[in-house]
């Protein structure tokens, strides 16, 4: 089984900042990909940012300079941090990760359970 495991989120005013955090666990042999999706209400899922195992980064253009995703692959864990927040940044973010596990020899994509951020005006 893996999981990934999703904290930070909550609500913040207009220019704040928040960070969150994806943590896999389990039966892993390689984490390749990890990064962040968004949904607003109403709106069809976004990718936000995304850092593979090599370390190249993509982003959003409409996050980019204000956001920025790292990974410490010992800890199997990504992070968002996310500065100048907008209130068009409101939305459930949810993390995933394209990842091999033992024994299995295909990776796959695998989600956290997703969390709010909220931005107020």
């Amino acid at each position: 089984q893996v999981q990934l495991l999703e904290s930070g989120g909550g609500l913040v005013q207009a220019g704040g900042s928040l960070r969150l955090s994806c943590a896999a666990s389990g039966n892993i042999r390689s984490i390749n990909a990890m990064g962040w999706y968004r949904q607003a209400p109403g709106k069809q899922r976004e990718l936000v940012a995304v850092i593979t195992s090599g370390g190249n980064i993509n982003y959003a253009d409409s996050v980019k300079g204000r956001f920025t995703i790292s990974r410490d692959n010992a800890k199997r864990t990504a992070y968002l941090q996310m500065n100048s927040l907008k209130p068009e940044d409101t939305a459930v973010y949810y993390c995933y990760a394209d990842i091999e596990r033992i024994g299995v020899g295909l990776s796959y994509f695998y989600w956290g359970q997703g969390t709010q951020v909220t931005v107020s005006s």
